[in-house]
């Protein structure tokens, strides 16, 4: 982040902090069908819409779940998979991006394939082909795009892309500058910019000969702690990637574990998750703010 005013920008979204995610909202938010750029999938969509518009046209962001998929793990079993079992981190940053004023889409890309109770860890060599994190999900990425600029109140040019763990492998592949589904790789064609959580950075080793580099701006977050993807692993590909021009800024939190942000009381327990959560979700918003939101009235 630029200082001083991105860092007084992210310590007033910090004081929301506590205020968003940690409840479910009164209302679900509405459930909407679009297809995957794959032209076969209807995937579905959770929208969080801001209850005070800043434009007739406003910024967006499509969020990409993780292995375990969109649901809590308290309907894994048995369901029902839909907008009123939403897990508490989805619901969270849902509620963040409405709070400013964007609407934000949740893309079920497991569910449609007939997998809504996702995948147990350490599965990746397990999971079918058709939910391939590198091959498959950007595709149903783009999909949300082309959906979201169909919308009369979106800015088509202002969208943004964030991913969770498997998600954030979706979210790397989506944005690379060979990524599948974009005839286009560029910020303007594409995703304005990108929030990647704790990703797999091996990326099934598609850029084990060459440096990943994408097209467009990224901010990556990564607890040195982290139990589930390695990360080695990202430093290295984040390492390699800036040699070659990629625009990517790997922040690190000693300590913190996968799902530091997750706002259950099992991961908050640990305190270092407490403060990489506070700490990314305010830089999660400065940086959305800064490369979405540019032009638009302040927030009221």
């Amino acid at each position: 982040m630029t200082c001083p005013f991105l860092c007084k920008l992210a310590a007033v979204l910090a004081a929301t902090v506590s205020m968003i995610g940690t409840s479910q909202a009164e209302q679900p938010p509405e459930t909407v069908h679009f297809r995957s750029a794959d032209g076969k999938t209807i995937l579905t969509g959770y929208v969080f819409a801001p209850a005070v518009r800043r434009a007739a046209r406003v910024p967006a962001v499509v969020m990409m779940h993780g292995r375990a998929g969109p649901y809590s793990l308290n309907v894994k079993e048995t369901g029902p998979y839909d907008a009123t079992t939403l897990s508490r981190r989805h619901m969270q940053w849902g509620e963040i991006w409405a709070s400013l004023g964007y609407i934000a889409v949740l893309v079920d890309g497991f569910g449609p394939r007939g997998f809504p109770g996702g995948f147990g860890r350490h599965s990746i060599n397990e999971r079918p082909d058709e939910v391939n994190e590198v091959t498959v999900r950007p595709l149903d990425a783009y999909g949300a795009l082309a959906w979201l600029r169909s919308r009369s109140d979106v800015t088509p040019d202002r969208i943004g892309l964030q991913g969770w763990s498997n998600g954030g492998s979706a979210t790397l592949a989506a944005i690379a500058v060979d990524a599948p589904g974009i005839v286009e790789h560029n910020a303007a064609a594409g995703f304005r910019a990108a929030l990647v959580f704790y990703a797999g950075c091996g990326l099934r080793e598609r850029y084990k000969e060459q440096s990943y580099r994408p097209y467009t701006t990224v901010l990556e977050f990564h607890g040195t702690a982290d139990e589930e993807t390695g990360y080695g692993t990202c430093r290295r590909l984040v390492e390699k990637s800036h040699a070659a021009g990629g625009d990517i800024e790997l922040v690190t939190y000693d300590n913190a574990t996968h799902d530091f942000d997750d706002p259950g009381r099992n991961r908050q327990s640990v305190s270092a998750n407490q403060d990489a959560r506070s700490d990314a979700i305010a830089r999660a918003q400065a940086f959305f703010e800064r490369l979405l939101a540019q032009g638009l009235p302040p927030r009221r």
